[in-house]
C-alpha cells in the first residue's frame, strides 16, 4: 500500500463510480487498536480515489488507547505528536448489507513519507505470512465468533410492550439493564425458532457480503450465539472477523437488540470465545493428512504446533487481551485454561482437530483461550510467529491430554507437566514481556505498545470485582 500508482488511482475512481451508482454514500475505513476496539475514519465515496492515492489522516495515540478511550503511553507512542495515513485497502473494499448506503474497507497505516507504520498490526500480520511462505508453508485460519444479544434499550428505557426473554442475571447497579430475547435452552432450536427472522437476516448480509458461513447456531450461555466462517488465508480471516462482528452488531441493532462480543458479559457466567483454527500446508499438501505419521501430522506439523503451545503463556496477552479475559478463563468450562493439547478435546488449550477421513483438508489445530476483545492481526500474526519458532528450534508436543485436566490433582497435573495458563492480565503480560520470539516478530514499538495498553487496562481493573469488570467491559467490544 502507501502511495499508489495511477493504475490504482484509476480503479478507485471506477470503483467510487461504481458504489455511487448502487447508492453508496459513505465508506467505513476501519483498523484494530490494541486493546481489540475497531476504530474508524469514514470518507463520502466521492473521495474514496484520494484516500487511496494520499491516504486519510491520524494520530498515532490511538495505537496505546485503552479500551475505555483513556490514553496510556509507551516508550515510542503516546501525546500529541505526530500523524500517519490511513490506506484502504481496495480488494477488500465491500458494500454493507446491514447498513445501507455504506461500505467498508480495512486499512494499511504508513508515516507521511509513506514508510509503513511499525505499530500497523494488519502489516505484521501480512510480514508473518510472507515469513511463512519463505519458510515454505502456507497457513488457512478461520475464527468462531460468539456474541450474546440483549434487547436494546431505547433512550435507556425498555421500549413499550417488550416480551420474552428474562432478565440478566448480575446487571444490577450497572445502570445498564439487559434482557434476553430468547428463553431457549442451550443450542437448542427453541432459540432458533424465537429468533429466526434475525438469524436469517446475519446468515443473508454475510452472503451478500462474500463471508462464507460453515455454521449458524445457538451457544450455551444464554441469548448467546456463533458463527464459524470458512477458512482463508490469515490476513483475509483477520478481515473477514472485523466485518463479521460488526454485520453481526448492525443486524442486531434492525432489530431492536444489541450485541456483546465481551469475554464475560455476565460474571460467573460462561463468556465469549473467538477460537482461532488454523491448518498448514506445503504447496497442495495437507500437513495434517500424514497418514504414516503420529496423529496424522507432519514432523513440520508437530513443530510448528508445538512452539504455539510453548507460547501460549505470552499469546494470552495477545488473544485474552482484557481483565475480564480471565474472569472467562476458568478450568473445566471448555476454554482450555491449562497450558496443554489434545486430540479432539475441548478442554485443551491447543486442540487437534483429526477431521472425517475422507476429507483431504479437513484436519487442523484449535486455539481455544482466545476471545474477541483480541485484535485479530495481532492473534493471527503472533501465532504464527510462534509457531515458525517451534519450527526453527525443532519444538515437540508432549503426550496428549485426555479428559479434564482440571479434575486431576495437583501432584498428577505436575506429573505429566500441565500447567495452569496465566488467570490474570498482569501474569500474560509480564510472559509477553520477556517473549524474546514475539518481541522479534513485532518489533519494538508495536511490542512495546502492546505492552504499555495491558498494563493499563490491568491496573484500571485491578481493584474492581468481578462484576464491575464485565459490566465495565460488556459494551466495549
Amino acid at each position: 500500500m502507501g502511495p499508489v500508482p495511477a493504475q490504482q488511482w484509476g480503479d478507485a475512481r471506477q470503483t467510487a463510480a461504481r458504489l455511487d451508482a448502487e447508492h453508496v454514500r459513505a465508506i467505513a475505513l476501519t483498523w484494530v487498536d490494541n486493546a481489540g476496539v475497531v476504530r474508524t475514519k469514514t470518507v463520502p465515496t466521492a473521495r474514496l480515489a484520494p484516500a487511496v492515492q494520499r491516504g486519510v489522516g491520524m494520530s498515532p495515540v490511538f495505537d496505546v488507547f485503552t479500551a475505555d478511550d483513556a490514553i496510556t503511553a509507551s516508550a515510542h507512542l503516546g501525546g500529541p505528536d505526530g500523524d500517519l495515513r490511513l490506506f484502504p485497502d481496495l480488494e477488500r473494499l465491500t458494500v454493507l448489507a446491514a447498513q445501507p448506503g455504506w461500505a467498508w474497507a480495512p486499512v494499511d497505516r504508513y508515516d507521511q513519507l509513506g514508510t509503513p507504520h511499525p505499530a500497523c498490526q494488519r502489516q505484521f500480520a501480512r510480514r508473518m505470512v510472507e515469513r511463512a511462505a519463505d519458510a515454505g508453508l502456507a497457513l488457512r485460519m478461520g475464527f468462531e465468533t460468539e456474541w450474546v444479544v440483549s434487547r436494546a434499550p431505547l433512550h435507556g428505557r425498555w421500549p413499550d410492550g417488550a416480551a420474552g426473554g428474562g432478565r440478566l442475571d448480575g446487571a444490577v447497579g450497572t445502570g445498564d439493564p439487559l434482557e434476553y430475547p430468547c428463553v431457549g435452552p442451550a443450542y437448542g432450536m427453541t432459540r432458533v425458532v424465537e429468533l429466526s427472522d434475525y438469524l436469517r437476516d446475519v446468515a443473508e448480509a454475510l452472503a451478500l457480503q462474500g463471508v462464507e458461513v460453515f455454521q449458524l447456531h445457538p451457544e450455551y450461555a444464554p441469548g448467546q450465539f456463533e458463527v464459524s466462517t470458512a477458512p482463508s488465508d490469515p490476513l483475509r480471516a483477520a478481515d473477514d472477523l472485523v466485518l463479521v462482528r460488526e454485520t453481526v452488531r448492525a443486524v442486531s441493532l434492525r432489530h431492536g437488540l444489541r450485541a456483546s462480543f465481551a469475554p464475560s458479559v455476565v460474571a460467573g457466567q460462561v463468556g465469549n470465545g473467538c477460537h482461532l483454527h488454523l491448518s498448514l500446508h506445503r504447496g497442495e499438501r495437507s500437513l495434517h493428512r500424514d497418514p504414516d505419521a503420529r496423529w496424522g501430522l507432519d514432523p513440520d506439523a508437530v513443530r510448528f504446533l508445538g512452539g504455539i503451545l510453548e507460547a501460549l503463556p505470552a499469546l494470552l496477552a495477545i488473544g485474552c487481551p482484557s481483565p475480564a479475559s480471565y474472569l472467562r478463563l476458568a478450568p473445566s468450562m471448555w476454554v482450555g485454561a491449562y497450558q496443554c493439547w489434545g486430540v479432539e478435546n475441548r478442554e485443551a488449550a491447543l486442540r487437534l482437530v483429526t477431521g472425517a477421513p475422507g476429507d483431504p483438508d479437513g484436519g487442523h489445530a484449535e486455539v481455544k483461550p482466545f476471545d474477541a476483545a483480541a485484535n485479530p492481526y495481532l492473534a493471527v500474526g503472533t501465532v504464527i510467529a510462534a509457531g515458525l519458532h517451534g519450527l526453527s528450534a525443532g519444538a515437540e508436543l508432549p503426550p496428549p491430554v485426555t479428559g479434564d485436566p482440571g479434575v486431576l490433582g495437583v501432584r498428577e497435573r505436575a506429573r505429566r507437566g500441565i500447567v495452569r495458563l496465566p488467570a490474570s492480565l498482569t501474569e500474560s503480560t509480564d510472559r509477553l514481556a520477556r517473549s524474546t520470539t514475539l518481541a522479534e516478530a513485532m518489533g519494538e514499538v508495536l511490542h512495546g505498545a502492546v505492552i504499555a495498553v495491558r498494563r493499563a487496562e490491568a491496573a484500571h481493573c485491578a481493584e474492581m470485582e468481578p462484576a464491575d469488570i464485565a459490566a465495565a467491559t460488556r459494551w466495549r467490544y
